[in-house]
């Protein structure tokens, strides 16, 4: 997988998590994807230790088809953090 920045951040540090096999959404994976989706969120949490945001905390997310607004369908995550992130989210 590879870890960027996303062009259109939402928070002072937001990047993207995006496996090099190309699945559409989550909703796309089956049992075979559980050692990829692991290797996701370790990767996530690595990149976000190195962002310096393991000490105050990050948010993970997957948007999953159009009502959560999926705009790149390719599945990938998203790590934002840098500030008090609000909830609900939307």
């Amino acid at each position: 997988c590879v870890a960027f920045h996303d062009i259109s951040k939402q928070a002072p540090t937001h990047f993207l998590v995006i496996p090099k096999e190309p699945i559409p959404q989550l909703s796309a994976c089956t049992a075979s994807h559980e050692k990829l989706l692991g290797h996701l969120l370790i990767v996530a949490t690595q990149v976000a230790k190195k962002q310096g945001l393991a000490d105050d905390g990050y948010r993970l997310v997957v948007n999953n088809g159009r009502d959560a607004c999926q705009s790149v369908y390719h599945l990938h995550i998203h790590v934002l953090g840098g500030r008090q992130l609000e909830w609900p989210p939307g």
